[in-house]
């Protein structure tokens, strides 16, 4: 697809938004339009599935299939190959079609068949290996909303409209080596995240800063047998790994169940087989799901400064992702812990690369005791790196990656990047965002451990220690700008020439003021 044929899918794609908004809240019409495209995509997957079943038969369009041996027979092979199975009369133009009757003859209401279909997708898994990856995963689709509409008749017309939109865009699912739905899903989401305000870093992490993690965590590396995320959001972290490295399998969580059906999709639009995700929906460091597996490369974007029970909870002082470093993090501040959590769960030839507030490199107490132990006996970690302010939607704080690996190969040193200065970034309306050049600074820097005036710095660990393991990037990337030296006898003269200019005006101003007959305002 040219950049042109693109650009053309994401302003139709974004013009369905627009029959939407500002009749119900930007969150909600995400759950709406999101949804849909994800029942498009199912649709023609089955109908593209089913056909090529139907090959050798005498009816070759599914649509047009009414033996039920024949349907039988496909629907246990969809179930076993897509995980999911709909009927001819349940596809996404089948319902289109229906919504477009002419109501003269025909009735052309909807609502409720859609709402069936919805369900029957979930049910069609139930005692599959697919039914933990569909379950509820519509539950955000409420089409009896008033949000969407006052009346049945008005709700009626706002889903068909949203529909025949859809139906008139072609995401080339025929074509084997194409992404287009699964790309034109993500830019969605980011559209959306971009106008969410606050809420916009639970499930989304910016595109540059999410490729900036994917190169860090497969530095070395093409192939990898798992990728996680521990806060993963829409998935759009877990599926950048994808981009830089083959992922045999994607393990996430997440604690918003809306956000948690996102992140279902999300990878279900781009590809991944049901059997090669596995995304939970549960709080990570109360209930994390996982604690069995150890993962190759780990990536996060977790909720920065999030409260936890600490040491309210009796339990973490003997849990082994806190118990060895002596303090559990603070309640109010919950980032060393889930950087606990994302240690313990890294294999012994992994990298986590996660993002963080700038206060988990210098904050004292709690934090510095478990930040000294990483650093001191643990050795785990492996670089720093500073970020532009503004880059996050919703928050305009600075913020850093943190890099740790278990078994490192520069084992005497920690790299420090202050990315954050300017010509490092591009600033784009509202916010700032890192340029491809940008990314690929930070990424080489990284990989080669190299020490660039004003940008970056090889710190030893006895540096470190001799800073009492305060990591602020400043100590160590020195950015400071030399000022040019003053000429005093220059100054001097310029001075006097302006005392000079100002006497004299102050007597111009008093003659006028003495014409006029007034005082004199000095």
């Amino acid at each position: 697809m040219s950049e042109e044929q693109k650009r053309l899918l994401e302003s139709k794609l974004w013009g369905i938004a627009n029959l939407l908004r500002g009749k119900i809240s930007a969150d909600d019409y995400r759950d709406y339009i999101l949804g849909f495209i994800f029942y498009k995509y199912l649709s023609e997957r089955q109908y593209l599935y089913a056909n090529g079943l139907l090959e050798t038969e005498e009816v070759k369009d599914y649509l047009d299939l009414k033996d039920p041996d024949l349907l039988e027979a496909i629907k246990d092979e969809s179930l076993q190959s897509l995980g999911y199975f709909l009927k001819p009369e349940e596809l996404f133009a089948s319902i289109t079609a229906k919504g477009n009757a002419s109501t003269e003859t025909d009735s052309n209401y909807i609502l409720e068949d859609l709402k069936a279909v919805l369900n029957h997708i979930e049910q069609s898994t139930m005692g599959t290996d697919s039914e933990e990856d569909f379950n509820d995963l519509f539950s955000d689709i409420d089409l009896n909303s008033n949000k969407i509409g006052r009346t049945v008749k008005a709700r009626n017309e706002v889903v068909v409209q949203i529909l025949n939109h859809l139906n008139k865009i072609d995401f080339r699912l025929q074509e084997v080596e194409s992404d287009v739905m699964g790309d034109a899903y993500e830019y969605l989401i980011g559209k959306f995240a971009a106008g969410a305000g606050k809420t916009a870093g639970e499930f989304y992490t910016p595109q540059q800063v999410s490729k900036v993690l994917a190169k860090i965590v497969t530095t070395g590396k093409d192939k990898l047998k798992s990728a996680y995320d521990p806060t993963c959001g829409s998935g759009s972290l877990l599926l950048r790994v994808a981009k830089e490295a083959q992922v045999s399998e994607f393990y996430g969580q997440e604690l918003t169940r809306t956000t948690y059906n996102l992140a279902r999709m999300n990878m279900i639009l781009h590809g991944v087989h049901y059997r090669q995700f596995n995304i939970r929906h549960e709080d990570t460091l109360e209930n994390p799901q996982h604690l069995e597996e150890r993962f190759e490369a780990i990536v996060a974007n977790p909720p920065f400064s999030a409260h936890w029970k600490g040491d309210d909870n009796p339990l973490y002082n003997s849990d082994e992702r806190f118990s060895q470093y002596g303090r559990l993090a603070p309640k109010t501040k919950a980032d060393f812990a889930f950087m606990q959590h994302m240690l313990y769960q890294l294999a012994e030839n992994g990298i986590m690369a996660s993002v963080f507030p700038h206060g988990v490199l210098f904050r004292g107490g709690a934090e510095g005791t478990i930040r000294k132990y990483m650093i001191k006996e643990m050795n785990v970690l492996d670089a720093v790196i500073g970020l532009p302010a503004n880059i996050f939607y919703g928050t305009s704080i600075p913020t850093c990656v943190v890099v740790l690996k278990k078994c490192r190969e520069q084992d005497d040193n920690v790299v420090f990047i202050d990315a954050s200065g300017e010509g490092n970034y591009t600033k784009v309306g509202n916010q700032n965002e890192l340029r491809d050049q940008d990314v690929e600074k930070i990424v080489e820097t990284y990989r080669n451990r190299t020490t660039i005036d004003k940008y970056s710095y090889v710190a030893s660990l006895g540096e470190i220690a001799e800073n009492d393991y305060n990591l602020n990037i400043p100590r160590y990337v020195d950015t400071f700008e030399e000022e040019e030296p003053v000429d005093l006898d220059t100054t001097a003269d310029e001075i006097q020439q302006l005392d000079a200019a100002l006497k004299s005006n102050e007597a111009v101003l008093k003659s006028f003021c003495e014409e006029l007959g007034i005082k004199a305002p000095f």
